[in-house]
């Protein structure tokens, strides 16, 4: 394995665009009027070039959840405490929560990892894959050193790899939870953008008007603290990102490498994916945002992605819930491709 400080991102692949250009082609031929399916025939000719499959399939899908705490949950910028994030995490392991519901709806295989949490939660069912015990209060100290953000894409690539592997996986949806963390995201969108920090700063988990003021305050007093490299993804991860972020971002890199389409959750998990693609642009080309997030970041991110998310439903819960109620639409339009006939069938008939 490479010494932590050589950051490791696997091989993309080109979007093969002969696949995708004979998915086209043979959409056209289809029992509709041209373009009838609108957003659906793109979708499908895309999966035909992330999988160089003309028939693509997104079956089975899988469910990959990393968990972490943040330091600057101590600036009172959530509306809940930092137990919370293992409270849930037992949450998840007993099945219980949005995600599990969810999880078990599409099929998906499912998998908890401890990247980062303050608790120490033994069970079978989790991974533990832990950094450190939380990021440090990036209001006064760097959240992470250089290198422990490193491990955690390392990790973040190796546990993806793992994943897909073992469950013949044709999808990953990618999901996170750790109280603080739309912060950390605040941060580090407003940091690789070079943009005000309210621009990008929602309300959380259920902030008031007052506590989104304040939460925006707290960052825009740490960037005092703080110099960014914006064109190092790493740099700005390090001083005021999350561990789940670092990790999302690993295993991002790895479904490409292997072309497995990523499903994009909500604000979290897009800041993740702009590391991602900061880190090597041609991962975009791999990706799908599930749904629009109501966190005013989760916009930017999806701009700079140039990536129209699929469902707009006002969600804002992460976990990789929006992303799993969008996999349903992947696998409508892979299949349109395998069982519509085609009007050479009618003449057939």
């Amino acid at each position: 394995m490479m010494a932590e400080e050589e950051l490791r991102t696997g091989r993309i692949p080109r979007f093969d665009s002969s696949s995708a250009k004979e998915t086209r082609t043979y959409i056209e031929t289809l029992t509709k009027p041209p373009g009838s399916l609108g957003r659906l025939e793109e979708i499908a000719i895309e999966l035909a070039g992330i999988t160089k499959k003309p028939f693509p399939v997104v079956d089975p899908p899988g469910i990959l959840v990393f968990a972490a705490d943040h330091g600057i949950a101590a600036e009172g910028v959530s509306a809940f405490p930092q137990e919370i994030t293992g409270q849930m995490a037992q949450n998840f392991l007993r099945g219980g929560a949005s995600i599990n519901v969810l999880a078990r709806q599409i099929g998906a295989a499912f998998q908890l990892i401890d990247i980062g949490m303050a608790q120490d939660i033994q069970d079978p069912m989790l991974i533990s894959r832990k950094i450190k015990t939380g990021t440090a209060n990036f209001l006064t100290n760097d959240a992470m050193t250089r290198q422990e953000t490193i491990k955690a894409v390392h990790t973040g690539f190796d546990e993806a790899t793992i994943f897909i592997k073992e469950n013949g996986l044709n999808s990953l949806i990618l999901g996170e939870m750790g109280i603080a963390n739309t912060t950390a995201s605040s941060a580090v969108i407003a940091a690789l953008g070079n943009l005000a920090p309210e621009s990008v700063t929602g309300q959380g988990t259920g902030l008031s008007p007052d506590q989104v003021l304040h939460k925006q305050n707290v960052i825009r007093q740490a960037f005092k603290t703080h110099t960014f490299s914006t064109d190092d993804p790493i740099d700005v991860l390090s001083k005021v990102g999350g561990l789940e972020i670092a990790g999302m971002t690993g295993a991002m890199l790895a479904a490409a490498t292997q072309r497995t389409p990523i499903l994009i959750d909500g604000f979290i998990s897009s800041t993740a994916a702009v590391a991602a693609a900061k880190l090597e642009p041609a991962i975009t080309d791999f990706m799908f945002v599930g749904h629009h997030s109501t966190e005013p970041g989760h916009r930017v991110a999806n701009e700079w992605l140039n990536k129209e998310p699929i469902l707009h439903l006002g969600m804002r819960l992460g976990e990789g819930s929006g992303a799993s109620l969008a996999y349903p639409i992947l696998q409508s339009a892979c299949a349109i491709v395998h069982e519509m006939a085609t009007f050479r069938d009618l003449e057939n008939y």
